[in-house]
């Protein structure tokens, strides 16, 4: 090999080196301001609960607490999958959605959780998930849904579906997102509907009547985006 050919190989090679350094880096900062976010928010949610003396704390079995940890699921994959896409296309509205559906279900991720350490309750449970929905919800779409390659409950995409999601770009990509998404959308609907009419405290009811009305504006608008890219849910 010449001088030359060495040189260019070993500056190939560093730029190489500094790529994966980056994205290794970026990976790093992003999990640190999610961190930070549902640190803050898990705050925020502790402080703004209604005192014991002003609220009953919710049961470990109520339909409060397994809301609040299945949605708690739910939402990361949503925060997992946006954050994929936008790291595969270029285009502004996906990426702006993709932005949106991270910066609002992480914050409603911190404040369910944050309700679980105000109600000293566990953040997980031995109980198969939407359990809680069993409370005079026998026969409801989903509630004999069985997990699967990692999609825990309705809507949620498989790992075969994430990987499929990493490895597209550009077109592909936002198709595949926003077809992901809508499903995982109407899935959170369906478990959001049932906790708005069920849950004891208002805090919940209110928080989850929040993201039936904020997901079915967002399946609208991706419909739209499908239909201009040539797609269909």
């Amino acid at each position: 090999m010449s001088d030359d050919e060495t040189q260019e190989y070993e500056g190939e090679h560093e730029e190489d080196t500094g790529d994966r350094h980056v994205r290794r880096l970026s990976r790093l900062l992003i999990g640190g301001s999610l961190a930070a976010v549902l640190a803050a928010v898990t705050v925020f949610a502790a402080l703004m609960w209604p005192s014991s003396s002003a609220a009953a704390v919710p049961r470990k079995d109520s339909v409060d607490a397994g809301f609040a940890r299945d949605m708690a699921v739910h939402h990361q994959q949503a925060v997992e999958l946006s954050f994929i896409v936008r790291d595969r296309t270029d285009d502004e509205d996906v990426r702006r959605l993709a932005y949106d559906v991270i910066n609002t279900q992480a914050n409603q991720r911190g404040m369910l959780l944050g309700w679980l350490d105000v109600w000293g309750l566990p953040k997980s449970s031995q109980q198969p998930y939407m359990s809680w929905m069993d409370h005079d919800m026998s026969g409801m779409d989903g509630m004999d849904y069985k997990p699967h390659d990692g999609s825990l409950m309705p809507g949620m995409a498989t790992n075969r579906q994430m990987d499929q999601l990493r490895q597209a770009k550009g077109k592909a990509a936002e198709i595949l997102y926003l077809q992901l998404l809508t499903a995982h959308h109407k899935g959170g609907i369906a478990m959001s509907e049932s906790a708005a009419g069920m849950a004891k405290t208002e805090e919940v009811r209110r928080l989850a009547q929040g993201m039936v009305e904020g997901q079915q504006a967002e399946i609208q608008l991706m419909a739209d985006m499908l239909k201009a890219r040539g797609a269909k849910a």
